[in-house]
Order: structure tokens, then sequence, then C-alpha cells
């Protein structure tokens, strides 16, 4: 019945792929690099697929294989970061006026790479920020494709088609791998292809509003246009992110991808694109209802529905001690350097679940980079929501996605550390923050896409949709 089950499902990926191919599109083979990335991101490491499982240590030597990081994923992931360099440097011109047109995302690196020589542990700390510099150098091997559009789509295509079908697959048919006890409680959870169920929403939300995005899209065109198995496939990824989401029990992640969602929606709406000052409103009024119900307890009735406590199930009181444990409040311990060492020690003696997270992504930035950190990154978040606005003004296509990211990676940052190396959310938060430069720049830079093509093709679209549009 498993190898049936396993024959079903790869044929159900394969016409995944099938049903939504764009023949015509090309996007260059060096999109492989930045896939495979995000596979194991959006996953488990290597190292644990080859694993053969078993409890997990609670002792002393874990929080030391936390602290040393594994040869095998480390050798892997300097294998993909030396081709996704090599592709870049390739790319050299387009990249340079890229980077230039990003300085608040380069001072944060260059800071986060800076305080490594405060670290207690600088090792670590500079181990870290070469995987974090990996994370952008991905990012930057997608938007740098000749056909940016085509990549991006094809990139959390990749991904999702195969991550949340095999999730599923791991969790009915194969449960040493899909499923595991809590070593703390005993209790059972689903985790699919991840290692935990918060894990398992977190790539349910990641992968599953780009299906989202692309049904309205497609929904938005005329019937002559509209590519039906497109719709139908994904749907099916979007019933089944909400079929994992609601089996794992994963309050956070769903929340995030109903505001986002609902940014989307709302975005999309011919009254907002008309009117793209309303977007401001729709995007501020969705922060402001997660950040109420939060921390200022405004509807808090929203946190009783969603099963969840005013205490953010026990996140507060980590909160409270981890304040009281930073060892420099203007920069930080140093980057990725407070959950390692003697203070990880100290915490976990206290912490039954032995957490390495403050469970809140602007938190984390202050603890490991103090307020120069914040302040860095509340520049990335206001640069980069200019940056997104301004695109879905020009319409550029992917800007509404990149809008529903922006709005996701805020808003789960509230209850969940994400501004961190390899994790996907951060990877959509850089993929929709990083500033593309206008296309006369990209043109003395020598890059020729988008193409000239691509762009009468954009201006024609809009055109006859402005042509066959009836007045409101």
């Amino acid at each position: 019945m498993t190898l049936v089950a396993t024959a079903v499902f790869i044929c159900v990926m394969l016409g995944f792929f099938a049903l939504d191919r764009e023949p015509k599109a090309r996007t260059s083979l060096a999109l492989w690099i930045p896939v495979v990335w995000f596979w194991i991101a959006c996953s488990r490491n290597v190292s644990e697929w080859l694993s053969s499982g078993g409890p997990v240590s609670t002792s002393l030597d874990s929080a030391n294989r936390y602290l040393d990081g594994n040869p095998v994923d480390r050798n892997i992931m300097s294998v993909l970061l030396s081709l996704g360099l090599f592709v870049l440097w390739t790319r050299r011109r387009v990249v340079g006026a890229t980077l230039r047109a990003n300085l608040p995302i380069l001072s944060f690196f260059l800071y986060c790479a800076i305080s490594s020589l405060w670290s207690e542990h600088p090792d670590v700390s500079i181990k870290r920020w070469v995987k974090v510099v990996a994370d952008l150098v991905m990012v930057l091997v997608v938007l740098t494709d000749r056909d940016r559009f085509t990549a991006i789509k094809r990139l959390l295509t990749r991904v999702g088609f195969v991550m949340i079908p095999l999730s599923i697959l791991l969790i009915r048919y194969y449960s040493d791998l899909g499923r595991a006890y809590n070593p703390w409680d005993g209790g059972l959870s689903w985790t699919g292809v991840t290692t935990t169920k918060n894990q398992l929403g977190m790539i349910c939300l990641v992968l599953g509003l780009p299906s989202a995005w692309r049904v309205i899209v497609e929904l938005r065109k005329g019937s002559r246009d509209r590519r039906k198995s497109t719709i139908f496939v994904h749907c099916c990824i979007i019933l089944m992110a909400f079929w994992l989401i609601h089996t794992a029990d994963s309050m956070t992640p769903f929340a995030c991808f109903i505001l986002a969602g609902l940014v989307i929606v709302m975005a999309s709406s011919r009254v907002v694109i008309r009117r793209p000052a309303l977007i401001h409103l729709v995007v501020g009024a969705v922060l402001s209802i997660a950040f109420s119900a939060l921390f200022l307890h405004i509807g808090s009735g929203l946190l009783a529905n969603l099963g969840r406590d005013s205490s953010l199930t026990g996140r507060t009181d980590i909160w409270d001690m981890v304040i009281a444990m930073t060892p420099n409040r203007l920069l930080g311990a140093g980057y990725e350097s407070f959950w390692v060492g003697e203070r990880l020690q100290k915490i976990w003696a206290i912490y039954w679940n032995h957490p390495n997270q403050a469970h809140n992504g602007y938190l984390e930035i202050y603890l490991n980079l103090g307020w120069v950190g914040v302040t860095l990154l509340a520049v990335i978040i206001v640069s980069g929501y200019r940056h997104i606005i301004a695109a879905v003004r020009r319409k550029a296509p992917e800007a509404i996605l990149c809008l529903g990211y922006f709005v996701a990676a805020l808003a789960y940052n509230f209850t969940e550390s994400a501004f961190k190396m390899t994790h996907p959310v951060w990877l959509i938060f850089l993929l929709a923050t990083t500033t593309i430069p206008a296309t006369r720049v990209l043109r003395r830079a020598g890059m020729a896409t988008p193409t000239d093509a691509e762009s009468r093709s954009a201006e024609l679209q809009l055109t006859t949709a402005k042509v066959l549009e009836v007045p409101a």
C-alpha cells in the first residue's frame, strides 16, 4: 500500500508541474541552485534526512552540537554558495547595480559581520554570517535571472509542488519520517518534511501564499486568457496547505496566511489598483489588528478563538528573562551569538522545552545586534515597503505577491523568530524587499532583461486591459 501511495503522489506532483507548465517561458539553469537551497530551508538539513532518527538529546552534548553545527550540512551549503557566487560573477554588472540599489540591506549585513568582533563565540558568528550572506546570494540569483517574473514563479512552484504533497505522503504513509513524538511530554505531532509542527505550518504559509496569488491573477484575466489548469493546480495546493496547517495545529502560520491573503485579495481589486494609497490603509489595518490582539490585548477574544492565551503560550515569560540577560543593549551579543554557550545552558536549565529562539523576530535582532541592529532592520522594512508600493504602482506582475510576503513576514515575527539565516520567512522577506533597479539602470549595466520584449508585452497587456475595461 505504501509503494502504491508513493507512486500516486509522484504522479500527482508530476501532474501539477505538467498542468502549470508555460512552454514559452525560459529561465536559466542556474535557477536550480536557489531551488535546492529553498528545498533544504523548507524541510530539514541533509544530515537530518540521512540520520536514522532516535530520541532527541537534552544533555550538554545537544547544546554543543547546536553550537558546532554539522560538517555534512556545512559542506553542502558551501558548494551551493560557491555555485551561486559563480553565477553572480557572470552577471556582475547587473548584480553591482542591484547591490547599489539596496544599500540598507548591505548596511545590515555589514553590521552583522562587524558584530562578530564583540561576540563571545566569533567563529560561530562568522560561520552563521556566511550562511545568511548565502541567503542573499540565492535571492540575487533569482532576481537577476533573464526573466525575473518567471524565475520567481518557477522557484516557488518547484519548491511548493514538492514539499507540500511530500509532507502529506510522509504523514500518512511514512510515520517515522512525517510524525514525531515530543521528547518533553510524549505527545505526537505531525511534522511532514520538517522537524516540528510549527515549521510545517510555516512552510505551508510560505508556499501556499504564491498559489493564492496565482489563482487571483488567473481569475482577473479574461475568460479567453484564463488558464483553468493553473487555477485547478493551485487550488489543490491551497487545500493541501490548509489541511496541513489544520492537522499540525499551527495557529501562527494560519493567522498570517489569512492576513496576508486578505492583503493580496484587497490589493488585487480594481478599486485599490486605481487608488494605490488605499494599500497603506489595508496594510496598516491588517498589521494593527495582529499587533493589538497580541500585545495590547485589544480583541483578546481573537487569541482565545485561535486556542492561545494572553501569555502567548509562555512566550512573554521567555521575553522577560532574555531581555534581562542581554549583554549590551546598544550593540547586542553579536550576530547569532545570544543563544550559544553558557547563556544557552542557563536558559535550558530553566525551561524544560529547551528554547533556542526568543519567539519574536524583532526581539531576536535586539538580543543579537542591539538597538543598532533593530534600527537597521527598521530601515530595511521602510525602504522595502516603499519599493513594493512603487512596484504596485508600476503594475509589476510580482508586486502583489511581494506585498503579501512582506505583511506575512512582519506578522509572523510577532510570535516567532524568523529574521535569521536560511529561514524560509527570512528568504521571502529578502525576496520581497530587495530593490530591482530601474530598467534604464539595468540597460546601462548591460542586462538584457527584463527584456524590451517583456516590457512591451507588459505595456501591451496594460493597454489592452484599459481598452477593455468597463467604466465604473
